[in-house]
Protein backbone atom coordinates (compact mmCIF):
# COMPACT_ATOMS: atom_id res chain seq x y z
CA UNK A 1 0.00 0.00 0.00
CA UNK A 2 3.01 2.28 0.13
CA UNK A 3 2.27 3.63 -3.33
CA UNK A 4 -0.84 5.27 -1.87
CA UNK A 5 1.08 7.59 0.42
CA UNK A 6 1.57 10.29 -2.19
CA UNK A 7 -1.42 12.60 -2.79
CA UNK A 8 -0.56 12.78 -6.48
CA UNK A 9 -1.50 10.06 -8.91
CA UNK A 10 0.76 8.68 -11.60
CA UNK A 11 0.16 9.57 -15.26
CA UNK A 12 -2.94 7.94 -16.65
CA UNK A 13 -1.00 6.22 -19.41
CA UNK A 14 0.99 4.33 -16.78
CA UNK A 15 -2.18 3.40 -14.91
CA UNK A 16 -4.17 1.86 -17.74
CA UNK A 17 -1.36 0.56 -19.92
CA UNK A 18 0.49 -2.01 -17.83
CA UNK A 19 1.99 -3.58 -20.92
CA UNK A 20 1.56 -0.76 -23.43
CA UNK A 21 -0.82 -2.87 -25.49
CA UNK A 22 -3.17 -1.81 -28.28
CA UNK A 23 -6.14 -2.06 -25.94
CA UNK A 24 -4.65 0.47 -23.55
CA UNK A 25 -3.96 2.96 -26.32
CA UNK A 26 -7.46 2.54 -27.70
CA UNK A 27 -8.76 3.38 -24.24
CA UNK A 28 -6.55 6.47 -24.16
CA UNK A 29 -7.77 7.56 -27.58
CA UNK A 30 -11.38 7.03 -26.51
CA UNK A 31 -10.78 9.03 -23.34
CA UNK A 32 -9.20 11.78 -25.41
CA UNK A 33 -12.22 11.91 -27.73
CA UNK A 34 -14.52 12.16 -24.72
CA UNK A 35 -12.35 14.95 -23.30
CA UNK A 36 -12.50 16.91 -26.56
CA UNK A 37 -16.27 16.41 -26.80
CA UNK A 38 -16.83 17.50 -23.20
CA UNK A 39 -14.62 20.56 -23.73
CA UNK A 40 -16.57 21.49 -26.88
CA UNK A 41 -19.86 21.18 -25.00
CA UNK A 42 -18.53 23.38 -22.18
CA UNK A 43 -17.48 25.91 -24.82
CA UNK A 44 -21.01 25.90 -26.26
CA UNK A 45 -22.51 26.47 -22.82
CA UNK A 46 -20.10 29.38 -22.30
CA UNK A 47 -21.01 30.88 -25.70
CA UNK A 48 -24.70 30.48 -24.88
CA UNK A 49 -24.13 32.33 -21.62
CA UNK A 50 -22.13 35.16 -23.24
CA UNK A 51 -23.99 35.47 -26.54
CA UNK A 52 -25.12 39.00 -25.70
CA UNK A 53 -21.54 40.05 -26.46
CA UNK A 54 -20.61 40.44 -30.16
CA UNK A 55 -17.79 37.91 -30.49
CA UNK A 56 -19.46 35.22 -28.38
CA UNK A 57 -22.78 35.91 -30.09
CA UNK A 58 -21.22 35.46 -33.53
CA UNK A 59 -19.58 32.17 -32.55
CA UNK A 60 -22.84 31.00 -31.02
CA UNK A 61 -24.72 31.66 -34.28
CA UNK A 62 -22.02 29.83 -36.23
CA UNK A 63 -22.54 26.85 -33.95
CA UNK A 64 -26.26 26.86 -34.76
CA UNK A 65 -25.46 27.14 -38.48
CA UNK A 66 -23.33 24.00 -38.10
CA UNK A 67 -26.34 22.39 -36.46
CA UNK A 68 -28.53 23.38 -39.41
CA UNK A 69 -26.08 21.67 -41.79
CA UNK A 70 -26.21 18.57 -39.59
CA UNK A 71 -30.00 18.63 -39.85
CA UNK A 72 -29.72 18.92 -43.62
CA UNK A 73 -27.47 15.89 -43.98
CA UNK A 74 -29.17 13.78 -41.30
CA UNK A 75 -32.72 14.63 -42.33
CA UNK A 76 -33.60 15.90 -38.86
CA UNK A 77 -34.89 19.18 -37.47
CA UNK A 78 -33.29 19.36 -34.03
CA UNK A 79 -29.63 20.41 -34.16
CA UNK A 80 -30.31 23.95 -35.34
CA UNK A 81 -32.04 24.71 -32.04
CA UNK A 82 -30.13 25.97 -29.01
CA UNK A 83 -32.27 24.03 -26.51
CA UNK A 84 -31.23 20.73 -28.12
CA UNK A 85 -27.54 21.56 -27.85
CA UNK A 86 -28.04 22.50 -24.19
CA UNK A 87 -29.55 19.07 -23.61
CA UNK A 88 -26.77 17.33 -25.54
CA UNK A 89 -24.09 19.30 -23.70
CA UNK A 90 -25.65 18.44 -20.35
CA UNK A 91 -25.87 14.77 -21.35
CA UNK A 92 -22.24 14.62 -22.47
CA UNK A 93 -21.10 16.04 -19.13
CA UNK A 94 -23.33 13.58 -17.27
CA UNK A 95 -21.67 10.79 -19.26
CA UNK A 96 -18.33 11.84 -17.76
CA UNK A 97 -19.05 12.64 -14.12
CA UNK A 98 -21.77 10.07 -13.32
CA UNK A 99 -19.60 6.99 -14.09
CA UNK A 100 -16.59 8.77 -12.57
CA UNK A 101 -18.30 9.04 -9.18
CA UNK A 102 -20.25 5.83 -9.69
CA UNK A 103 -17.06 3.77 -9.95
CA UNK A 104 -16.25 4.54 -6.32
CA UNK A 105 -19.85 3.95 -5.22
CA UNK A 106 -20.11 0.55 -6.92
CA UNK A 107 -16.81 -0.70 -5.54
CA UNK A 108 -17.87 0.44 -2.07
CA UNK A 109 -21.27 -1.25 -2.44
CA UNK A 110 -23.00 2.13 -2.11
CA UNK A 111 -24.94 2.04 -5.36
CA UNK A 112 -28.24 2.67 -3.55
CA UNK A 113 -27.08 6.09 -2.40
CA UNK A 114 -27.50 7.51 -5.91
CA UNK A 115 -31.17 6.51 -5.90
CA UNK A 116 -31.55 7.98 -2.41
CA UNK A 117 -30.07 11.34 -3.34
CA UNK A 118 -32.16 11.46 -6.50
CA UNK A 119 -35.28 11.21 -4.35
CA UNK A 120 -33.81 13.85 -2.07
CA UNK A 121 -33.31 16.11 -5.09
CA UNK A 122 -36.95 15.54 -6.02
CA UNK A 123 -37.89 16.78 -2.56
CA UNK A 124 -35.66 19.77 -3.32
CA UNK A 125 -37.61 20.44 -6.53
CA UNK A 126 -40.84 20.33 -4.51
CA UNK A 127 -39.40 22.73 -1.93
CA UNK A 128 -38.26 25.02 -4.73
CA UNK A 129 -41.69 25.02 -6.37
CA UNK A 130 -43.37 25.97 -3.10
CA UNK A 131 -40.73 28.62 -2.37
CA UNK A 132 -41.09 30.18 -5.82
CA UNK A 133 -44.88 30.11 -5.63
CA UNK A 134 -44.86 31.87 -2.25
CA UNK A 135 -42.06 34.40 -2.77
CA UNK A 136 -42.06 34.93 -6.54
CA UNK A 137 -38.31 34.22 -6.62
CA UNK A 138 -36.94 34.00 -10.17
CA UNK A 139 -34.03 31.68 -9.44
CA UNK A 140 -33.43 28.16 -10.69
CA UNK A 141 -35.23 25.15 -9.24
CA UNK A 142 -32.00 23.20 -9.61
CA UNK A 143 -30.21 25.46 -7.14
CA UNK A 144 -32.79 24.64 -4.48
CA UNK A 145 -32.66 20.94 -5.42
CA UNK A 146 -28.87 21.03 -5.16
CA UNK A 147 -28.97 22.57 -1.68
CA UNK A 148 -31.55 20.06 -0.44
CA UNK A 149 -29.70 17.12 -2.03
CA UNK A 150 -26.38 18.13 -0.47
CA UNK A 151 -28.09 18.48 2.92
CA UNK A 152 -29.60 15.03 2.36
CA UNK A 153 -26.16 13.62 1.56
CA UNK A 154 -24.75 15.12 4.74
CA UNK A 155 -27.74 13.71 6.63
CA UNK A 156 -27.08 10.21 5.30
CA UNK A 157 -23.43 10.46 6.28
CA UNK A 158 -24.34 11.77 9.74
CA UNK A 159 -26.82 8.92 10.32
CA UNK A 160 -24.32 6.33 9.10
CA UNK A 161 -21.58 7.63 11.42
CA UNK A 162 -23.81 7.95 14.49
CA UNK A 163 -26.12 4.94 14.41
CA UNK A 164 -25.42 1.29 15.09
CA UNK A 165 -27.70 0.05 12.31
CA UNK A 166 -26.40 -1.59 9.14
CA UNK A 167 -24.97 0.83 6.59
CA UNK A 168 -27.87 0.68 4.16
CA UNK A 169 -30.59 1.38 6.75
CA UNK A 170 -30.02 5.17 6.94
CA UNK A 171 -29.91 5.23 3.14
CA UNK A 172 -33.25 3.42 2.88
CA UNK A 173 -34.81 5.73 5.47
CA UNK A 174 -33.63 8.83 3.62
CA UNK A 175 -34.80 7.41 0.27
CA UNK A 176 -38.37 6.79 1.36
CA UNK A 177 -38.57 9.82 3.63
CA UNK A 178 -37.38 12.35 1.06
CA UNK A 179 -39.68 11.00 -1.64
CA UNK A 180 -42.58 11.10 0.81
CA UNK A 181 -41.79 14.75 1.57
CA UNK A 182 -41.60 15.55 -2.14
CA UNK A 183 -44.92 13.92 -3.01
CA UNK A 184 -46.70 15.53 -0.05
CA UNK A 185 -45.37 18.99 -0.92
CA UNK A 186 -46.34 18.62 -4.58
CA UNK A 187 -49.85 17.44 -3.65
CA UNK A 188 -50.28 20.25 -1.14
CA UNK A 189 -48.93 22.85 -3.54
CA UNK A 190 -51.23 21.81 -6.37
CA UNK A 191 -54.21 22.12 -4.09
CA UNK A 192 -53.19 25.42 -2.51
CA UNK A 193 -51.41 27.41 -5.24
CA UNK A 194 -50.64 27.45 -8.94
CA UNK A 195 -47.66 25.26 -9.89
CA UNK A 196 -46.90 25.29 -13.59
CA UNK A 197 -43.88 22.97 -13.79
CA UNK A 198 -44.08 19.59 -15.53
CA UNK A 199 -43.27 17.22 -12.67
CA UNK A 200 -43.18 14.23 -15.02
CA UNK A 201 -40.19 15.78 -16.76
CA UNK A 202 -38.25 15.68 -13.49
CA UNK A 203 -39.46 12.15 -12.73
CA UNK A 204 -38.66 10.52 -16.08
CA UNK A 205 -36.29 12.99 -17.76
CA UNK A 206 -36.98 15.27 -20.68
CA UNK A 207 -34.92 17.23 -23.19
CA UNK A 208 -37.24 20.19 -22.60
CA UNK A 209 -36.37 20.30 -18.88
CA UNK A 210 -32.80 21.47 -19.53
CA UNK A 211 -32.64 25.27 -19.38
CA UNK A 212 -29.73 27.58 -20.11
CA UNK A 213 -29.15 28.06 -16.38
CA UNK A 214 -29.41 24.29 -15.83
CA UNK A 215 -26.78 23.62 -18.49
CA UNK A 216 -24.47 26.23 -16.94
CA UNK A 217 -24.93 24.68 -13.51
CA UNK A 218 -24.09 21.23 -14.92
CA UNK A 219 -20.93 22.56 -16.57
CA UNK A 220 -19.73 24.21 -13.36
CA UNK A 221 -20.54 21.16 -11.23
CA UNK A 222 -18.79 18.85 -13.71
CA UNK A 223 -15.57 20.85 -13.59
CA UNK A 224 -15.70 20.84 -9.78
CA UNK A 225 -16.32 17.07 -9.57
CA UNK A 226 -13.51 16.21 -12.00
CA UNK A 227 -11.13 18.52 -10.11
CA UNK A 228 -12.04 17.02 -6.73
CA UNK A 229 -11.60 13.44 -7.99
CA UNK A 230 -8.23 14.37 -9.51
CA UNK A 231 -7.04 15.92 -6.24
CA UNK A 232 -8.32 13.13 -3.96
CA UNK A 233 -7.89 10.16 -6.28
CA UNK A 234 -5.45 8.14 -4.19
CA UNK A 235 -7.18 8.86 -0.89
CA UNK A 236 -10.55 7.76 -2.28
CA UNK A 237 -8.92 4.68 -3.83
CA UNK A 238 -7.33 3.73 -0.51
CA UNK A 239 -10.62 4.12 1.37
CA UNK A 240 -12.53 2.24 -1.33
CA UNK A 241 -10.42 -0.91 -1.09
CA UNK A 242 -9.46 -0.90 2.60
CA UNK A 243 -11.21 1.59 4.84
CA UNK A 244 -9.78 0.13 8.06
CA UNK A 245 -6.21 0.37 6.76
CA UNK A 246 -6.93 3.98 5.75
CA UNK A 247 -7.99 4.73 9.33
CA UNK A 248 -4.80 3.10 10.64
CA UNK A 249 -2.85 5.30 8.20
CA UNK A 250 -4.54 8.33 9.83
CA UNK A 251 -6.58 9.32 6.80
CA UNK A 252 -9.70 11.31 7.69
CA UNK A 253 -12.07 8.62 6.43
CA UNK A 254 -15.23 10.43 7.51
CA UNK A 255 -14.17 13.52 5.58
CA UNK A 256 -13.49 11.63 2.36
CA UNK A 257 -16.75 9.70 2.74
CA UNK A 258 -18.54 13.03 3.03
CA UNK A 259 -16.74 14.33 -0.06
CA UNK A 260 -17.90 11.26 -2.00
CA UNK A 261 -21.57 11.51 -1.00
CA UNK A 262 -21.64 15.27 -1.66
CA UNK A 263 -20.16 14.70 -5.13
CA UNK A 264 -22.85 12.08 -5.68
CA UNK A 265 -25.53 14.61 -4.71
CA UNK A 266 -24.04 17.15 -7.11
CA UNK A 267 -23.99 14.68 -10.01
CA UNK A 268 -27.52 13.49 -9.29
CA UNK A 269 -28.99 16.99 -9.42
CA UNK A 270 -27.32 17.70 -12.74
CA UNK A 271 -28.26 14.34 -14.24
CA UNK A 272 -31.85 14.61 -13.03
CA UNK A 273 -32.57 17.06 -15.86
CA UNK A 274 -31.96 14.50 -18.60
CA UNK A 275 -32.52 11.16 -16.86
CA UNK A 276 -35.18 11.99 -14.31
CA UNK A 277 -35.37 11.11 -10.63
CA UNK A 278 -36.42 7.51 -11.23
CA UNK A 279 -33.64 6.62 -13.69
CA UNK A 280 -30.72 8.78 -12.60
CA UNK A 281 -29.11 6.08 -10.43
CA UNK A 282 -28.75 3.88 -13.51
CA UNK A 283 -26.11 6.18 -14.95
CA UNK A 284 -24.08 5.90 -11.76
CA UNK A 285 -24.16 2.11 -11.79
CA UNK A 286 -24.75 0.50 -15.21
CA UNK A 287 -21.68 1.86 -17.10
CA UNK A 288 -19.50 0.86 -14.14
CA UNK A 289 -21.03 -2.62 -14.09
CA UNK A 290 -20.35 -2.96 -17.82
CA UNK A 291 -16.75 -1.78 -17.42
CA UNK A 292 -16.16 -4.16 -14.50
CA UNK A 293 -16.92 -7.13 -16.76
CA UNK A 294 -13.93 -6.52 -18.99
CA UNK A 295 -11.56 -4.31 -16.98
CA UNK A 296 -8.42 -5.70 -15.39
CA UNK A 297 -7.85 -2.99 -12.78
CA UNK A 298 -9.68 -0.25 -10.92
CA UNK A 299 -8.07 2.41 -13.12
CA UNK A 300 -9.19 0.66 -16.27
CA UNK A 301 -12.69 0.32 -14.82
CA UNK A 302 -12.72 4.07 -14.26
CA UNK A 303 -11.73 4.80 -17.86
CA UNK A 304 -14.02 2.22 -19.44
CA UNK A 305 -16.99 3.31 -17.34
CA UNK A 306 -16.62 6.84 -18.71
CA UNK A 307 -16.43 5.47 -22.26
CA UNK A 308 -19.50 3.27 -21.72
CA UNK A 309 -21.28 6.19 -20.11
CA UNK A 310 -20.59 8.41 -23.09
CA UNK A 311 -21.72 5.72 -25.54
CA UNK A 312 -24.93 5.36 -23.52
CA UNK A 313 -25.58 9.10 -23.67
CA UNK A 314 -24.89 9.46 -27.39
CA UNK A 315 -26.76 6.28 -28.32
CA UNK A 316 -29.66 7.14 -26.03
CA UNK A 317 -30.01 10.65 -27.45
CA UNK A 318 -29.92 9.27 -31.00
CA UNK A 319 -32.64 6.74 -30.19
CA UNK A 320 -34.77 9.29 -28.31
CA UNK A 321 -34.56 11.90 -31.08
CA UNK A 322 -35.22 9.46 -33.91
CA UNK A 323 -38.21 7.85 -32.18
CA UNK A 324 -39.53 10.93 -30.31
CA UNK A 325 -39.15 9.15 -26.98
CA UNK A 326 -38.06 10.34 -23.50
CA UNK A 327 -34.32 10.75 -23.14
CA UNK A 328 -33.98 9.09 -19.73
CA UNK A 329 -35.42 5.72 -20.67
CA UNK A 330 -33.57 5.69 -23.99
CA UNK A 331 -30.19 6.32 -22.36
CA UNK A 332 -30.69 3.65 -19.71
CA UNK A 333 -31.87 1.14 -22.33
CA UNK A 334 -28.68 1.69 -24.36
CA UNK A 335 -26.60 1.43 -21.18
CA UNK A 336 -28.19 -1.93 -20.36
CA UNK A 337 -27.55 -3.13 -23.92
CA UNK A 338 -23.86 -2.24 -23.50
CA UNK A 339 -23.82 -4.05 -20.16
CA UNK A 340 -25.21 -7.21 -21.74
CA UNK A 341 -22.69 -6.91 -24.57
CA UNK A 342 -19.84 -6.58 -22.08
CA UNK A 343 -21.03 -9.76 -20.35
CA UNK A 344 -21.00 -11.59 -23.67
CA UNK A 345 -17.46 -10.39 -24.40
CA UNK A 346 -16.14 -10.92 -20.88
CA UNK A 347 -13.65 -13.62 -20.07
CA UNK A 348 -14.02 -13.05 -16.33
CA UNK A 349 -15.96 -15.18 -13.87
CA UNK A 350 -16.35 -12.92 -10.86
CA UNK A 351 -12.64 -12.57 -10.12
CA UNK A 352 -11.53 -9.51 -8.18
CA UNK A 353 -9.85 -6.73 -10.08
CA UNK A 354 -6.53 -5.16 -9.21
CA UNK A 355 -6.60 -1.82 -7.40
CA UNK A 356 -3.70 -0.55 -9.53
Amino acid sequence: MSNLDSPHSEPIAERIAPEGGTRAWLELVGLGVVGVLATAMCAFIALDWLRAYPIAGGLFEEFLVLGAWMDFYLGTNVFQHAFMWRSIATGVLIGVVAPLVGTYLVHRQMALIGETLAHTAFAGVAVGLIFIAITGWQGSLLVVALIVSVLGALGVQWLTDRTSTFGDVPIAIMLTGSFAVGTLLISWGRGSMSIGVDIEGFLFGSLAVVTASGARLMAILSVVVVAVVALTYKQLLFITFDEEAARVAHLNVSWYNTVLVVMTAVVVVGAMQVLGVILVAGMLVIPVAAASQIARSFHETLVLSILFGQLSIVGGFAFAISQSLPSGGSIILVAIALYLLSIALSDQSGTAISMH
